[in-house]
């Protein structure tokens, strides 16, 4: 019996614990997801913005100095070196210098492998030296590695000889200038003359333009050092000559050569007092000034006759096409200056000074380049509608471009020797101290026995 009491009371636990168990709540299954309209929208974080990624700069700090030609383009590179400055962290000191100093000093550098400057203006004619001495880099690598950003087939093709030695470059095409005649379209207007298109008419509108009071001069021409010798070289290309033979030797004295300088002389007659002695900038400051009709020149001088600043003559010129001996194929002579990365410098420098030439000679950069007196290097430039309608003479240079000559004065190592000797002699007779047989005669003796 104690046995059954004691399995009843278990039985009757047992029953009350289930009870329990059924009457507790009800086990519930997860509620469904909400309708998708009915979600609550989740509450992103506060938005941030991102400061914007700057533009890698891996030349900033890099210090390049340049050496230039103080020339109408140097005022492009004031305008132009702020902002590659700030646009690429390189600081760029430009050193201005005179024509002779800026040769001196460049080529006591180069020799002395002092790499005082880094990068410097490299006129046409100093071509073949600096690539035969190996003065400046060729760039050739640095053009075929950059080839694709450059576009280097909007470069004038007569450009190139702005730098080019033996099919290499050492110097890049920066200021391209076209040997164009400058007139006085009033005083020619006045006169009843057509613009001379000829060496002929040339001589004939001299004449008929040059005042017996001295009021009024036909021409002004140079005659000073190198400045004479190469406007004389100017002269024998518009007549047809060369200064070099069949073989590329040097030949000044030939019977064609006398008879281009005693025209060249003749010119002389019609010019300002003292213009046997006159360089680049008394030959541009007579023009200017307003005392002569008409001057030969490159054509980067031409945005400064519009400039009241300087120039006594706004509104009154016009220019035409150098004028070429009667019945000649037309070509014109082109010159100016490359820029050129010292051998010697820092490979960093020449790194940097790489990105510099490939800025200011850009698409882009050529704009404000011409306008602020730079010279153009670019069919693009020369061609882009604003700029035209801004420099309306821009069509005739692009003619003097396609028919240039950068030839006329040889490019070879040796071109200063040439320089020196016609400089000399060219003056000489042009003061009349020589006969222009003579003075052609004792030029070539000189080149002879300076030729290495």
């Amino acid at each position: 019996m104690q046995k059954m009491k004691v399995a009843l009371y278990l039985v009757l636990a047992l029953t009350l614990l289930v009870g329990m168990v059924g009457c507790g709540p009800a086990a519930t299954e997860a509620p469904a997801e909400p309708p998708a309209e009915e979600a609550p929208t989740a509450v992103p974080p506060e938005a941030t913005t991102a400061p914007p990624m700057e533009e890698a700069k891996p030349y900033e700090g890099v210090e390049l100095s340049l050496a230039s030609m103080t020339d109408q383009y140097v005022a492009a590179f004031r305008y132009l070196i702020p902002v590659f400055e700030e646009e690429t962290g390189i600081k760029v000191v430009m050193d201005e210098l005179g024509y002779v100093d800026l040769r001196t000093k460049t080529v006591a550098d180069f020799v002395g492998d002092t790499a005082q400057y880094d990068l410097m203006t490299v006129d046409i004619v100093w071509s073949g030296e600096y690539g035969a001495n190996g003065y400046t880099l060729a760039l050739d690598d640095f053009m075929a590695r950059d080839a694709e950003e450059m576009n280097l087939d909007d470069i004038m093709p007569v450009a190139w000889t702005l730098g080019e030695w033996e099919g290499k470059h050492y110097a890049f095409p920066l200021a391209g200038y076209a040997n164009v005649l400058n007139y006085r379209a009033d005083l020619l207007a006045e006169a009843g003359i057509e613009p001379p298109a000829t060496q002929e008419e040339l001589l004939a509108a001299a004449q008929a333009l040059t005042k017996e009071d001295g009021s009024q001069y036909g021409i002004a021409l140079l005659g000073a050092g190198s400045a004479g010798a190469q406007d004389f070289m100017a002269f024998v290309q518009q007549h047809g000559g060369t200064i070099l033979d069949a073989d590329g030797n040097v030949k000044v004295n030939t019977p064609e050569n006398v008879a281009i300088l005693e025209f060249f002389g003749s010119l002389f007659d019609y010019a300002p007092p003292g213009a046997a002695d006159y360089w680049w900038d008394q030959r541009e400051s007579a023009f200017r000034d307003g005392i002569v009709a008409m001057m030969e020149g490159w054509s980067i001088a031409r945005a400064g006759y519009e400039n009241p600043e300087i120039s006594n003559i706004v509104g009154l010129v016009d220019i035409t096409k150098a004028p070429v001996s009667e019945g000649m194929e037309p070509q014109y002579g082109f010159g100016g200056w490359g820029i050129g990365i010292n051998a010697d410098s820092d490979p960093v420098k020449q790194e940097a000074a790489w990105e510099f030439i490939k800025w200011v000679t850009s698409e882009e950069v050529q704009k404000e380049w011409l306008r602020h007196d730079g010279a153009p290097i670019r069919r693009s430039t020369l061609t882009d509608p604003e700029l035209v309608a801004e420099y309306p003479w821009l069509p005739l240079m692009l003619e003097s471009f396609e028919k240039g000559n950068g030839d006329y004065r040889p490019r070879f190592p040796q071109y200063s020797i040439v320089e020196d000797a016609l400089g000399t002699y060219v003056n000489a007779f042009l003061t009349g101290q020589e006969t222009a047989q003579d003075a052609l005669d004792k030029a070539q003796t000189q080149i002879e026995a300076n030729m290495p």
